[in-house]
């Protein structure tokens, strides 16, 4: 199967370098016979330069980037989910993802025809794609990964735009999800949310305390962020140890 002329494309930007680049080949390689359009499910718990960057994706592409969200959580925010679900992370996932990411995706789609989906998967991520589309929908176009583009590729075709990337990638985030995201299990990542926002932490060390979430892995077992070493490092951050967009992964830490 592949889009007809006429049909609508959805390309679901996530404020990352993968998902404009995404946006930017959709547009190349069905612009002139598909309608293209680029919506985003906002998380109030993102960086504010997410925002930035999407408006600076937007112009870039002369494109309106629509935001979308779940109608049941007006606030977008995840820390309001996980006090209404009384719990942070379940074992298929987070909910702040179900209820922010993909039931706004669904609320979407139920008001706004859509033949196709394009989300952020790179050339490296072919086995995810492929993943993806036997557990979520077959109509997923793998643009990035027909083009052969890497996460790297993306980063250095936007930096030649002289596109400025969110700035979380500069304070070593391997992605522009939420600051304290809390599918990730790592030492590293959660060391690293302390030292570049330490309120974060703070925050989601008093919330997950007071939820009974063990967030982070550390010497074979889960512990509570307030017991976290400072000086704990795990695995380096690589940019697949945690995503969220339309659906949900972690790998351990």
């Amino acid at each position: 199967m592949a889009p007809r002329d006429g049909d609508t494309i959805v390309v679901w930007f996530s404020h990352g370098a993968a998902s404009a680049i995404a946006w930017q080949e959709t547009l190349r390689q069905y612009g002139r016979r598909c309608i293209v359009l680029a919506v985003n499910n906002p998380v109030a718990e993102e960086d504010e330069d997410n925002h930035r960057f999407g408006r600076d994706v937007a112009a870039w592409l002369d494109q309106p980037l629509t935001e979308w969200r779940n109608p049941k959580y007006p606030s977008a925010s995840a820390v309001d989910v996980w006090d209404q679900r009384g719990a942070m992370v379940f074992p298929h996932g987070a909910p702040c993802t179900v209820h922010l990411k993909k039931e706004a995706r669904q609320d979407y789609e139920r008001q706004h025809p859509v033949d196709w989906h394009v989300l952020g998967f790179t050339a490296d991520e072919r086995k995810r794609f492929e993943r993806f589309v036997l557990t979520e929908r077959a109509n997923v176009l793998p643009v990035l990964i027909d083009a052969n583009l890497s996460k790297q590729d993306c980063m250095d075709r936007l930096l030649s735009a002289g596109i400025l990337p969110p700035r979380v990638y500069a304070e070593g985030y391997p992605n522009a999800n939420c600051i304290g995201c809390v599918k990730a299990t790592s030492p590293t990542y959660w060391n690293l949310v302390r030292r570049t926002r330490p309120e974060v932490f703070a925050a989601r060390a008093v919330q997950s305390r007071r939820l009974g979430v063990r967030l982070v892995r550390w010497r074979g077992k889960r512990i509570f962020l307030h017991e976290l070493p400072a000086t704990a490092q795990g695995r380096p951050l690589k940019s697949m140890d945690v995503e969220c967009g339309i659906f949900c992964e972690e790998r351990a830490a």
